[in-house]
């Protein structure tokens, strides 16, 4: 299924919004299981935010009552390769020490900005530190990382919407997809 994008691209639907929502829901569920109810949930922005709100949301129907922070982390800058260095852009406020902490991303691909996110929270004292990501794009990590929790295997497409872009682009998208060339 193709949909007419900003500036006449074409882009080309991986997943609906209706299948991310069943997904979020199932991830949500498991999370509270294996978690419980009591978690701080830290999303990287900014391609996961529109992830971590429905899945904060989800949680909540879950039975979970979750703390949020946030942290912006940068890899890729305006471009669409990873510049192989990842950068803090926006700190978390919240007390990590003692605390079970969900990582949430929107992709898994070369793994560095998970890996740096996870390595921060052990280092800063989190009693438990999971890693959520609503795609998993196999083939591309750089680093040892898996996520503990996974939405969905991604082909290896450049993919935006749902929060994701490329260059500030496609956020708004209800549905993943990607940009055809």
């Amino acid at each position: 299924m193709s949909r007419l994008a900003p500036a006449g691209a074409r882009i080309s639907v991986l997943y609906t919004a209706d299948e991310i929502a069943v997904c979020v829901r199932a991830l949500a569920a498991d999370i509270a299981a294996s978690m419980g109810r009591d978690l701080l949930v830290i999303p990287i922005l900014k391609g996961s935010f529109i992830f971590a709100a429905d899945l904060l949301r989800a949680l909540h129907e879950a039975g979970a009552e979750p703390d949020m922070d946030f942290i912006s982390l940068s890899s890729y800058g305006a471009g669409t390769q990873s510049l192989g260095e990842v950068r803090i852009v926006r700190d978390t406020e919240a007390a990590i020490a003692g605390r079970d902490v969900l990582i949430v991303d929107d992709i898994l691909e070369s793994g560095r900005t998970l890996a740096f996110a996870k390595d921060l929270m052990s280092a800063r004292g989190a009693a438990r530190v999971r890693t959520c990501v609503l795609l998993n794009k196999p083939g591309k990590l750089a680093v040892d990382v898996k996520a503990d929790f996974t939405g969905f295997e991604c082909p290896d497409r450049f993919v935006v919407g749902y929060g994701m872009d490329v260059a500030h682009a496609y956020r708004q998208l209800p549905f993943v997809g990607y940009v055809e060339r």
